[in-house]
């Protein structure tokens, strides 16, 4: 979230970032764009929903506080509604309440949460929201998802009172924040020797937004690798038969995205590799782990563009 400068409470310039599943996304979209174009008119916000064939979309909600929460307002309605349409032919006694989540850097996640959980508590209480913030951060990103659920002027009041923490306690971020970008559906298909099919890396360019710059340049420079790293391995070549060990260093506060959950993320980049990779202890002290790769210089080359891709993802992100 940015702020400008705060007066009289919330009277700041917000970045709001919601996570939709893509039935949801649909339903603000509407017909031919139709009542997503009415939220931007009538809220003077800006509102900005990312592409791709994703299972979930993010929708990024910019601008003014007035126009923010005006916009913000709109889709929680727009979601109330539908929900109301699902119940016309229920058999069900009682209405659901309308759920939502944002996502927010973990960095900021302490302060929301509050000694003990008193911040979360008084939010609660205060608003008659339910609030859980996620115990885990989102794939390959440095922030968490909140999730929100309740009457519609609840989550109204609980959003509000989530951004007048961040703001005054703990803005800006600490450290680097990797935006979570919800990956395409469908999975890699994988190539002996480590190497990534083509097709997903299609998928991921695609979901990181066709029509700017920096991502193009960024798929051209993953297709080098790939058609570098194939023809390494097709051609049999000495350079992908020796094996060598390469060392770096990545700062205590990315590691946890890199190993991921249950070392899934350290995981996966072995697997696209090829490459051993280790990572040692912390030392006291020290704000930064070494990270030993080993295995051939195609292997190791590309899990060191893997590892440095996961922590430097906050360059690619799209300023809408």
């Amino acid at each position: 979230m940015d702020s400008g400068v705060i007066e009289g409470g919330l009277n700041v310039t917000l970045t709001i970032r919601l996570l939709m599943h893509g039935k949801e996304v649909g339903s603000i979209i509407g017909k031919k764009g139709e009542s997503v174009k009415k939220m931007r008119e009538e809220s003077g916000a800006r509102i900005n929903i990312s592409e791709g064939n994703c299972p979930e979309r993010i929708i990024t909600l910019a601008g003014p506080t007035t126009a923010i929460f005006k916009a913000f307002s709109m889709i929680i309605e727009k979601l109330e509604e539908d929900i109301s349409s699902s119940m016309t032919n229920s058999t069900a006694t009682s209405k659901p309440p309308v759920t939502l989540r944002i996502v927010v850097p973990a960095s900021q996640c302490g302060s929301l949460i509050g000694k003990g959980g008193c911040k979360i508590k008084e939010i609660r209480e205060s608003t008659g929201a339910q609030v859980q913030v996620a115990g885990d951060m989102l794939p390959n990103s440095t922030e968490r998802a909140i999730t929100i659920a309740g009457t519609s002027q609840s989550i109204i009041e609980c959003v509000k009172q989530i951004c007048v923490v961040m703001l005054e306690v703990s803005s800006p971020p600490k450290g680097v924040t990797i935006p979570y970008r919800p990956k395409p559906s469908g999975s890699p298909v994988i190539f002996a020797g480590g190497q990534v099919c083509l097709i997903y890396f299609l998928n991921l360019y695609t979901c990181f937004y066709l029509d700017h710059l920096i991502n193009l340049l960024l798929f051209l420079l993953i297709l080098v690798l790939f058609i570098y790293f194939w023809l390494v391995d097709l051609g049999g070549m000495d350079a992908s038969a020796q094996t060598s060990s390469h060392e770096m260093t990545i700062p205590n506060d990315l590691i946890g995205c890199i190993i991921g959950r249950q070392g899934a993320k350290i995981n996966e980049i072995r697997q696209m590799s090829g490459a051993q990779i280790k990572i040692a202890n912390p030392v006291e002290g020290s704000a930064d782990r070494q990270v030993t790769i080993t295995g051939s210089t195609a292997s190791i080359s590309l899990a060191e563009y893997l590892i440095n891709a996961r922590s430097q993802t906050r360059t690619l992100s799209i300023e809408t």
